[in-house]
């Protein structure tokens, strides 16, 4: 095969041998890290940002806000951004920075003494559900 061209044959080409095909194709990178640049304006600014809400956080005790009315899945929240401006990679994992989502998953009990222990009340409806 055409996409096989440069790497050297192995058992990794008749099955999933991500070992073998490392053993056989892998050459240490022996250069200097010159080609290696800083960081941007945009990514020492969000850096900034970033380390605000850290220090923001452990003031408030360790969480700054927390959605108890939705189960975090994929789609549950919208994108959140720091700086939506100058961000390339968009969106964070709730709709605001360092909003924490509901995670039932190792048991409603649990996520809801968690949720109580910061001073949140978790929906009647959703530990229900």
């Amino acid at each position: 095969m055409s996409a096989w061209n440069g790497f050297k044959e192995g058992k990794w080409m008749s099955s999933v041998d991500v070992r073998d095909f490392i053993d056989k194709n892998y050459t240490e990178y022996k250069g200097s890290s010159s080609f290696l640049v800083g960081p941007t304006n945009n990514s020492l600014k969000l850096n900034q940002l970033f380390e605000g809400y850290l220090k923001e956080e452990k003031d408030k005790g360790g969480v700054i806000e927390l959605d108890t009315h939705v189960v975090a899945s994929i789609t549950s929240h919208g994108p959140g951004y720091m700086e939506k401006e100058i961000e390339k990679i968009v969106g964070l994992q709730t709709d605001k920075p360092f909003k924490r989502a509901f995670h039932p998953y190792g048991g409603i009990q649990v996520a809801v003494k968690a949720a109580e222990s910061y001073g949140y009340h978790v929906d009647d409806e959703l530990k229900h559900v």
